[in-house]
């Protein structure tokens, strides 16, 4: 059975210990649990979608504690990004970024959560390769306890960091900066117009 970690240093810590050893770790988010692994752990990243039962060919967004974690991953940003970073981090926004030195076309979403039990995760335990912390077409998790009972028969997960409840909410506006004008890919909490008052028409 996972550990279940209290939300301070102490819990923290070992997170970031399980984390850096390549194990999995759920988290509160401003919106629900998440589970995830260090970003660019490809084997752990398998066992995120082994343990969510989710097609690994699906892609899984980057929560960063800030755009420069993005860019030291390898990932180009911009005046757009750092405009719409400034106005809109930590929160509802989701960034689509192009790697710097890729094949055409490659890309990732980044995101800073609005809540501080995973900035200080993520800031002590470095990017985490993230998705919501149930199991693929379940219901989402908004306690500690809602991820023991969906992760219950699987030994992969291997640790709940008890933030308490939260709030759940509206998923993210993601925007795709890799083309130009900006894209929205997901209509959100975040309007077109605002996103349009910061860095001007999007598609």
């Amino acid at each position: 059975m996972a550990e279940v970690l209290p939300a301070d240093d102490k819990g923290l810590a070992r997170a970031v210990a399980i984390l850096r050893s390549g194990g999995l770790v759920a988290f509160p988010t401003d919106t629900v649990y998440g589970i995830g692994c260090r970003a660019g752990d490809a084997e752990a990243l398998e066992r995120v979608f082994e343990a969510k039962r989710r097609p690994p060919e699906k892609s899984v967004p980057v929560l960063v504690a800030s755009l420069e974690q993005a860019t030291g991953l390898g990932y180009q940003t911009d005046e757009r990004a750092r405009a719409l970073a400034a106005a809109f981090w930590p929160g509802a926004l989701t960034l689509v970024l192009p790697a710097m030195r890729s094949e055409a076309g490659s890309t990732t979403a980044f995101r800073v959560p609005d809540h501080r039990v995973a900035l200080a995760l993520i800031g002590s335990g470095g990017p985490l390769a993230t998705s919501s912390a149930n199991r693929s077409g379940e219901p989402d998790t908004f306690e500690a306890d809602d991820v023991l009972i969906a992760f219950a028969d699987t030994p992969l997960l291997d640790a709940v960091i008890d933030g308490g409840h939260v709030p759940g909410g509206t998923a993210s506006t993601v925007v795709d900066l890799s083309v130009s004008p900006p894209r929205v890919l997901r209509d959100g909490p975040i309007t077109r117009e605002r996103l349009a008052e910061v860095i001007g028409p999007v598609d």
